[in-house]
């Protein structure tokens, strides 16, 4: 089956998602994407082969994208999700999968907005899926039976992993997963930083950081790899790792990364309560 998608809304996120689907075969003609600007559109349809419509040329890109559409992909942000819903509801073809990616909106908030037995599923992917190597979880609404979920599941597989979570453990895969790289840029900078302050040139040591931060990544993502033994295999007892290590737990760095991934699940309730008021 060559599922026909429509992006509703083509920001980095779903761009993200954009890339890694096509690299993974599916061909741009089974694509529709809905953009704001005629210029945001032209980059796509020059970048991506792919049909855009634009809200700026066309008032009904939305409801017109979303025709034929096996799989909608949303993702606006997450204050336009309702709007959009209310705009398409009426097109939407009996069946089609509505999945949003937009953060904190919950699957009842979207069910209320769609036809009673419209299959919805909740995304939280991440950045990394436009290269294939993203994790997306997926959870699925009331309506979303065996056969939307594997739907879903097929498309998404090409951005990278995919797991079934169930709705209310969103939160935390956000905070672990849907921040995650942004934790792993923000501990390249500080290396570089480090590194920097060491006496190397300020380039090669943001270059050391990149490529170790990225190497370690990549063996982390060989098969049975555990993140403990990895760690223990390069900390020889008394060596110069173990002394950076140590440091590390005296200033409870692990405490300080839980905590942080504790205020952004907290942030996404924030926005959730926001949005169901």
């Amino acid at each position: 089956m060559n599922p026909r998608l429509t992006f509703l809304g083509c920001g980095s996120m779903n761009e993200a998602i954009l890339g890694g689907i096509l690299a993974g075969g599916l061909a741009a003609g089974q694509v529709t994407a809905t953009v704001r600007s005629a210029g945001r559109a032209e980059e796509l349809r020059t970048t991506h082969g792919i049909t855009v419509l634009a809200g700026s040329e066309d008032p009904d890109a939305n409801r017109k994208a979303v025709a034929g559409a096996d799989l909608v992909i949303v993702g606006v942000k997450p204050v336009q999700v309702a709007d959009v819903l209310r705009e398409v509801a009426a097109d939407l073809p009996r069946g089609a999968v509505v999945l949003s990616v937009a953060a904190a909106v919950p699957l009842a908030l979207m069910e209320s907005l769609l036809p009673q037995d419209q299959p919805v599923i909740r995304a939280m992917p991440n950045t990394p899926s436009r290269l294939g190597r993203g994790v997306t979880s997926i959870s699925a609404g009331r309506s979303a039976g065996p056969e939307a979920m594997d739907l879903a599941r097929r498309v998404l597989s090409a951005t990278g992993t995919v797991v079934e979570v169930p709705e209310e453990q969103v939160d935390a895969v956000s905070a672990v997963s849907g921040s995650g790289p942004a934790y792993a840029f923000y501990l390249a900078e500080a290396m570089a930083r480090a590194g920097a302050e060491l006496g190397l040139d300020p380039d090669l040591s943001a270059l050391l950081a990149r490529e170790t931060v990225a190497g370690a990544g990549y063996m982390l993502a060989e098969p049975d790899a555990d993140a403990s033994s990895l760690r223990r295999g390069v900390t020889s007892p008394n060596g110069t790792t173990e002394a950076a290590i140590r440091t590390f737990d005296e200033l409870n760095l692990p405490g300080i990364i839980e905590t942080g991934a504790r205020a952004a699940a907290a942030r996404a309730q924030e926005i959730t309560n926001q949005l169901t008021a």
